[in-house]
């Protein structure tokens, strides 16, 4: 059937090159390796002259290819001028008091999950550094929050530690972000007034339902 629809659709002296063509083609499909490199119209952009990592070059003085960047050089995204809040500390190199970011609610319950996620399994969900990892005979016992030297510390302390880890708590800035790490100190803090909270700390209504 298919023959026929050929015999309709294509001239005999065409009809008489088909064979070939199929041949040539079976040749083509054999899955042998092809020894000869692909042909490339435009072999500039496939073959480039560079240098690669950690190789030498006679162009610099220094025989280096890697070069440092040009001082002053600031890669995309990475500008970071608010030293207060990309770095914790003020233009004289000290720690801020106060949080970076605006308290809310929604920054608490962010803090909250980030918090539980990668500080609670040492310091435990209420900052009381029992965590679950002290119950495999942890070296070092982690910090309580709770404690009065802690509670003084300021906002920008805590998000020193998140970033640059101190002691044998290691960096946290490549697994959270510079909002999150302001949000588990805000809600550093809450866990801290939650176990030290004095009779001032509550809302005048609320003492008074407490009386009740």
């Amino acid at each position: 059937m298919i023959f026929n629809l050929f015999n309709n659709w294509i001239s005999p002296k065409t009809m008489s090159i088909v064979p070939l063509l199929l041949a040539v083609m079976a040749m083509g499909c054999q899955g042998k390796p092809f020894e000869k490199p692909p042909i490339h119209p435009n072999p500039n952009m496939d073959t480039q002259n560079r240098y690669n990592p950690q190789s030498s070059s006679d162009f610099f003085a220094d025989g280096m290819t890697m070069r440092m960047p040009v001082p002053g050089t600031v890669a995309q995204g990475e500008l970071n001028e608010n030293s207060a809040y990309y770095r914790g500390v003020d233009d004289q190199g000290n720690f801020v008091t106060d949080n970076s970011v605006e308290l809310t609610d929604e920054l608490l319950l962010r803090g909250q999950a980030r918090y539980n996620i990668y500080c609670s399994p040492c310091h435990s969900r209420v900052g009381d550094g029992k965590g679950i990892i002290t119950q495999y005979k942890y070296p070092i016992p982690p910090t309580s929050f709770h404690s009065d030297i802690v509670r003084q510390m300021d906002d920008g302390y805590f998000f020193s530690v998140i970033t640059n880890g101190v002691r044998n708590m290691p960096s946290y800035k490549h697994q959270i972000p510079v909002d999150d790490r302001w949000a588990i100190v805000a809600y550093v803090r809450a866990l801290q007034h939650s176990q030290n909270a004095s009779l001032s700390d509550i809302p005048v209504a609320a003492r008074q339902e407490l009386s009740r």
